[in-house]
């Protein structure tokens, strides 16, 4: 099923990354910040519709679409066997039933910054690939490998398979997360927004660490939360 994106970044990408495209939608004042897409899309013979701002808005409603929409293949989700296999290093991210667009979209931002190897998402209960998660994730989704899997405790199961430790991040840690070694194989995992890690998962982790906070708000936002968590196993492999 194609698929809508939408935004410069998000459609300029998809683009450098040669995802097949079926239309696009562009207003006529954005044509030249939109050469570079309009030159793909005009290579592979796909229909460009020049469109004024009010017809655009009337047509896309729902998206803040930067006067450039596309109508692309749908995303392909990666198979866990073929991101594990010959990699010495693993460094997976697991996300156990996120339900925010906005939140996959900065992770997979995140992500791509720190070279993840991955992201983990379950199939049903939690959000999946929308535009909107595309638009936030500006790109990055075209160069992170997403993995969906039927059950996120099976899945903590196979990975150990490969001799990979999984970290969870828990307000009732025992560990600090910057105790954890960085270095080694690794999965960290991120609950959903307010409920954290279903218990299962949890059961499932070989550590649990805590982000010290100071502050009113016992919590934070889970994209955060996997930003610190992702980017000190990042600083551990940059030493």
């Amino acid at each position: 099923m194609p698929s809508e994106i939408y935004g410069k970044n998000t459609v300029l990408n998809a683009a450098l990354s040669e995802r097949e495209f079926y239309e696009v939608f562009v207003v006529s004042q954005n044509l030249n910040e939109c050469e570079q897409i309009l030159k793909y899309a005009d290579k592979k013979y796909v229909k460009i519709n020049i469109l004024s701002t009010k017809q655009m808005d009337i047509k896309f409603p729902k998206y803040k679409h930067q006067g450039i929409v596309a109508v692309v293949e749908d995303y392909k989700y990666t198979a866990l066997e073929d991101v594990l296999k010959d990699n010495d290093n693993p460094f997976l991210v697991i996300l156990d039933g996120l339900e925010d667009p906005h939140n996959l979209g900065a992770i997979l931002r995140s992500a791509d910054a720190v070279n993840a190897d991955c992201i983990i998402i379950p199939k049903n209960g939690a959000v999946g690939i929308t535009a909107t998660v595309a638009k936030v994730s500006t790109g990055a989704i075209e160069y992170v490998p997403i993995v969906q899997v039927t059950n996120i405790a099976r899945t903590i199961d196979k990975i150990k398979d490969y001799g990979i430790w999984v970290v969870g991040a828990d307000i009732n840690g025992n560990m600090l997360y910057n105790d954890i070694d960085g270095k080694m194989r690794i999965a960290i995992v991120i609950g959903s927004e307010g409920k954290g890690m279903r218990r299962l998962v949890r059961e499932k982790c070989d550590f649990l660490v805590r982000i010290p906070m100071s502050g009113n708000v016992n919590s934070l936002n889970a994209s955060v939360s996997a930003a610190l968590m992702m980017y000190q196993v990042y600083n551990d492999r940059q030493k």
